[in-house]
């Protein structure tokens, strides 16, 4: 084997950015990289290792002798050390022989190694990738998917444990996870899947959390390329994909970053600032220029190399606070005496600058569970820019309150009430994750009271609550299927359960909300705004049922959403409305395909009465299912309007002579209103607005009728046009009504 060559990737500029923090792409030089030198084909090595005194490559292609290939150190003073060994290619093995200035002597792995060996074995491996994309479509077309005003519902998978095979000894591979997972995910109408971290990891029960390898995914399940082979198949199937990003720690592992050059290079020296309490992790060193250039490196790496549409930054909370989990005289205040981490917050904004700089159709979201302000809002207004944050205080309330026996539940209304109190103070995604069924703390089943049909019924109400309730939703697998045990890291999920009608029913009941979600504006498009959300009644807390509406940018199509929170059937139940028609039931978390008793408003026909009920002009009388979640909007009546056109043009000649026999007659006037305003000349909402003498009440009044325009309004029935002119005869007067009529010629 060759010596070690004098060789370097690095320019002068790489290394000035490099060590002022700013070199987001430094993974293109640091690490090992194939290439070509003076007609030999090698690898570079390159690694940043200040403090050490003497640094070599080793591995099975010198017996991991540290003696026979030393590397470099730059010449700057950077902290580099660099080389070239011809002859070391694709899959050798390594790690860097480090002797620290004390004399110790500390074998570590590449930290921007692209590929690991299977732990427990823990050197690094030498790769590239040649694996070619075929996602254009989605990467060309992902910014019109990606807006704030788009469907995310989010499926929370540990690629380990989401099947196993052979009773439980192994995970499927990356590209076994390709051909079922893709499909599953799909066929249940997700938008995304979020993987807990896919970083390697030494200790399988940490789920990805304990990362060394930050730039290679877990050789457990395959190469770099079989990733790279899923994250595709999961484009071509138009499903977004989101990786958990672990900014706030990393373990003490002997062959990780820890105690890197002998020196706590990546860490704080200070376990006040450096050791995590409750991981017995280290926390980086923010502060660091050389570190925030590894770890925006790190996040865009995904982005770019991978093709990930987003990151989920894990424990954002615990790098925001130098008390996080800490009693008094345990932390070090910051430089004006506050408990703020002054260099996380720094790193956090410009980490977010740089992703949205670099691609602005992907998605980061903060994992914060304080009530710190403007974490989803942007860097410019002070905010920590994040595009979304986990809604915990939601997860949490909501929880308790399920908790509550039914009969108890009035007495704790303000539990299911209270999130819609700060619901767009952030862009919130609500999160149902790992997190709440680990621990201790069983399956989400094990929440809900009652006997087995109520605990159904009960968690389907409270999937329909959460896919209705304003902001975006993330669901941990297996709650879709309503498991009966807590997640185990070593018997993965129990899909037999699905057999049973009841969690088949719950499975299918998910399906449904996910394609609901995608399929109506109204939950999404104005998802993290306030107009896109109103109560009906929030109060009903006797009832213990909770009615609103829910707007997309059109406004004359809402939904609206009533959940009855006991197991009592309420008939002639009012609900007020904004809108005269017939309003149609189209989900009903109580059908029997769901597991339901079969108490539903499918057959009905829900015609308004004209009555101001709720602070609204109409009222529908319904029948409330026992523990549901019902949702109802109103019906189009398009086919009628063609037979009443069809009607109109068979009828058209005697029209025409009763106009000419009584032009003070019902038909008359409206015939001559219409040759007034012009048929058909205008079509939009706001042509109403154009004449001044219509008014504000009229124009509600037309609106409730369904009539937005000229052209809509020649459509009038005699009937229909009657009830107009007695109207503008008894609120505006005759005479106010030629008017209208005669301004409608200058429109």
């Amino acid at each position: 084997m060759a010596n070690v060559q004098s060789h370097s990737l690095l320019s002068d500029f790489d290394v000035s950015l490099f060590r002022s923090g700013k070199h987001f792409r430094i993974y293109e030089k640091l690490g090992s990289h194939i290439i070509e030198v003076d007609g030999q084909w090698g690898t570079y090595f390159a690694v940043w290792a200040p403090n050490a005194k003497r640094v070599s490559v080793i591995g099975n292609f010198n017996e991991w002798d540290s003696k026979r290939h030393p590397l470099y150190p730059r010449w700057d003073g950077c902290g580099i050390w660099e080389g070239f060994i011809s002859g070391v290619g694709k899959g050798t093995l390594y790690k860097y022989a480090i002797q620290a200035q004390d004399g110790r002597h500390l074998q570590k792995g590449d930290p921007y190694a692209l590929f690991w060996e299977v732990p427990p074995n823990t050197a690094s491996v030498v790769w590239e990738t040649d694996y070619e994309w075929k996602d254009s479509k989605w990467m060309e077309n992902r910014k019109d998917v990606s807006g704030l005003d788009n469907p995310y519902s989010v499926y929370e998978v540990h690629l380990g444990t989401w099947k196993k095979t052979d009773g439980g000894l192994h995970s499927l591979s990356y590209r076994e996870l390709a051909d079922e997972l893709v499909d599953y995910v799909k066929e249940m109408g997700f938008t995304h899947i979020e993987f807990l971290p896919v970083m390697e990891h030494p200790y399988f029960p940490s789920w990805g959390y304990q990362i060394t390898g930050y730039f290679a995914p877990s050789s457990r399940f395959g190469t770099p390329d079989d990733f790279m082979y899923m994250m595709d198949a999961f484009h071509q199937a138009g499903i977004g994909v989101i990786l958990d990003w672990v900014p706030s720690h990393f373990p003490a592992d002997a062959h990780g970053l820890a105690d890197f050059d002998g020196t706590h290079l990546y860490d704080h020296a200070d376990p006040r600032k450096g050791f995590h309490p409750d991981w017995k992790s280290c926390i980086f060193n923010y502060g660091r220029l050389e570190v925030r250039s590894f770890l925006i490196s790190n996040a865009l790496f995904w982005l770019d190399k991978y093709h990930a549409d987003g990151l989920r930054v894990d424990a954002v909370a615990s790098m925001l606070y130098l008390d996080y989990s800490r009693n008094d005289g345990e932390w070090i205040p910051n430089e004006f005496g506050g408990n703020e981490n002054l260099e996380a917050i720094s790193l956090l904004k410009e980490f977010n600058e740089a992703v949205y700089k670099e691609y602005p159709d992907a998605v980061t979201i903060a994992e914060e569970s304080t009530a710190w302000s403007g974490v989803s809002r942007p860097t410019y207004t002070g905010g920590l820019g994040f595009g979304q944050k986990w809604m915990m205080g939601w997860m949490h309330d909501t929880l308790s309150y399920f908790k509550h026996d039914p009969i108890h539940r009035q007495y704790h209304h303000n539990e299911i009430t209270f999130s819609l109190v700060y619901a767009f103070s952030e862009n919130f995604m609500l999160p149902l994750s790992h997190d709440e069924v680990v621990h201790g703390k069983g399956p989400l089943m094990d929440r809900m009271p009652g006997d087995e049909w109520q605990q159904f019924a009960n968690l389907r109400l409270m999937y329909g609550y959460m896919f209705t309730h304003p902001g975006t939703q993330l669901l941990f697998m297996g709650d879709e299927f309503a498991q009966t045990s807590e997640w185990n890291i070593e018997r993965g999920l129990e899909w037999w359960l699905t057999e049973n009608p009841l969690h088949a029913g719950m499975q299918e009941w998910v399906k449904t909300l996910n394609h609901l979600y995608k399929n109506k504006p109204a939950l999404y498009e104005m998802q993290f705004n306030p107009e896109g959300f109103q109560w009906v009644d929030q109060g009903d807390y006797q009832n213990s049922s909770l009615s609103y509406l829910r707007y997309g940018s059109d406004q004359e199509k809402p939904l609206l959403i009533i959940n009855n929170f006991t197991p009592v059937v309420r008939e002639n139940y009012k609900i007020g409305v904004p809108l005269k028609g017939t309003w149609k039931e189209i989900l009903n978390s109580d059908d029997k395909v769901y597991g339901g008793s079969g108490v539903t408003n499918a057959d009905k026909k829900l015609t308004t009465t004209q009555e101001t009920w709720h602070g609204r002009p109409y009222v529908i009388e319904l029948c409330l299912p026992p523990l549901s979640t019902i949702v109802l909007e109103l019906e189009v009546e398009k086919k009628v309007a063609k037979k009443k056109k069809a009607s109109a043009k068979k009828s058209g000649t005697k029209k025409v002579k009763a106009k000419k026999s009584s032009s003070k007659g019902s038909t008359g006037a409206k015939n001559e209103l219409l040759g007034a305003i012009g048929k058909g000349s205008a079509k939009t909402k706001d042509d109403l607005k154009k004449i001044k003498g219509i008014g504000p009440k009229l124009e509600q009044m037309l609106n409730d009728m369904g009539i937005y325009s000229f052209e809509q309004l020649s459509k009038m029935t005699t009937k229909e046009y009657e009830l107009v002119d007695s109207i503008l005869t008894s609120f505006k007067g005759r005479g106010k009504r030629d008017d209208w009529a005669g301004q409608a010629k200058n429109v």
